[in-house]
């Protein structure tokens, strides 16, 4: 039986039928963008036709994108179309970094071909082609052409890039933000390759950086202020970039604050922006989940996002039973006083499913677009930001669409 969606208006048929595209898998691969006529309908068949028309190549359920891929499972507004964020060609991965203690490596996409052999955890490997398997027994159906050797699950490799970068050895006073730019870099307590590891720092964290400081080799490394234990870490210069003003300064800014809101769909794991009530962004998310020792479901209700910083370094609990340590979560936006928050993730890349403590996880990019576009606004060179307003939060638990 499927359910009838009510008589309701254009601004709710576009909004119902994004929710109805972000909850699909297609919504997290592809970079092509959708025509504006997309976006009025309700018809899953219609939206599912649409995405294998624009993909460029399918077979028995099988849609195959040797081009860019979406990895910021993002899309912003444009006066005709929907467009992925950050949808350069040129910017988009072709690593992957392995998430899990080891991942099975099949010779087909699926889950029960034959295995060919394990990766690792921080394995890096090549992307060649990022496939959609429609029978895949999974919210996530995406899967990775790991060069010609076979393929990986999406959920367990993070996209990523090698990115190198020029030292800036004339820091402000106060220090800069920074974002990792290579798969992993090592963390150390002094300068050095041999030193001690205290962390290690991935790909798209942000980290605070107060000055350089070079080893004995002549080797820049950057010391890096850990925001939770106060200590000061070394990590290679090259492998952290500098964040330019123009990248941290706010979104929309000629909208009035009082016309932005942020919607978080629970059933659909999607989140919506609205200027003026109109949609202006769209990202797959993954909100609080149920574990064994309890119940971190992200709850519905009014919030708005008061507290705000680039970077944290967050962690509780038990390593051993669920909890965490994470430093460098980038682009932080809380809207309780308990610490939930809107944040970039890079330990998962399975979004479209409860899995977190209570937060809503987006990727990176994702964040980083709600970081600079909700209030208040951090200015640049500041660490956080804390007020009593904010950009206002629905978080809503029910279905806004129908299903089968």
């Amino acid at each position: 039986m499927v359910k009838q969606a009510k008589p309701t208006s254009h601004q709710d048929l576009t909004r119902r039928s994004f929710l109805k595209l972000a909850g699909a898998s297609l919504f997290g691969l592809f970079v092509p963008d959708i025509p504006e006529t997309s976006a009025n309908r309700i018809s899953y068949l219609d939206l599912r036709e649409d995405s294998r028309r624009i993909c460029p190549e399918q077979s028995q359920g099988l849609v195959i994108s040797t081009s860019s891929l979406n990895t910021s499972q993002a899309w912003i507004a444009r006066p005709q179309h929907w467009q992925t964020l950050n949808a350069d060609p040129e910017e988009s991965p072709r690593q992957g970094r392995v998430l899990d203690a080891y991942v099975a490596l099949h010779d087909q996409p699926a889950f029960d071909a034959n295995r060919v052999k394990f990766l690792w955890k921080d394995a890096v490997i090549s992307i060649s082609e990022a496939l959609y398997r429609e029978d895949t027994d999974s919210h996530n159906r995406v899967w990775y052409k790991v060069g010609d050797e076979g393929y990986v699950h999406s959920g367990s490799v993070q996209p990523v890039r090698t990115q190198l970068n020029e030292v800036v050895p004339g820091l402000p006073e106060s220090g800069a933000l920074a974002e990792v730019t290579v798969p992993f870099s090592d963390a150390h307590w002094n300068p050095g390759p041999d030193d001690y590891v205290a962390y290690r720092f991935y790909y798209a964290t942000t980290h605070w950086v107060s000055h350089v400081k070079y080893d004995q080799q002549g080797l820049a490394w950057y010391a890096v202020l850990d925001d939770k234990w106060e200590y000061i870490y070394y990590v290679q210069a090259s492998h952290l970039r500098i964040l330019p003003q123009e990248e941290l300064t706010p979104l929309s800014p000629d909208v009035p604050a009082g016309f932005k809101r942020l919607e978080v769909h629970i059933p659909e794991q999607v989140v919506v922006a609205y200027e003026m009530d109109k949609p202006v962004f769209m990202a797959r998310v993954a909100s609080g989940a149920k574990f064994r020792n309890g119940d971190f479901s992200t709850r519905p209700g009014n919030y708005m996002t008061f507290h705000k910083r680039p970077t944290r370094h967050m962690a509780a609990g038990n390593l051993a039973a669920n909890g965490y340590d994470l430093p460098g979560v980038p682009w932080i936006c809380y809207f309780t006083e308990s610490g939930i928050s809107f944040h970039g993730t890079y330990w998962h890349n399975n979004f479209g499913h409860p899995r977190s403590h209570g937060c809503v996880n987006l990727t990176p990019p994702a964040a980083k677009w709600i970081y600079r576009w909700t209030m208040p606004v951090v200015p640049p060179g500041v660490i956080m930001t804390y007020e009593r307003y904010g950009t206002p939060i629905q978080v809503i638990d029910q279905e806004t669409w129908g299903t089968a």
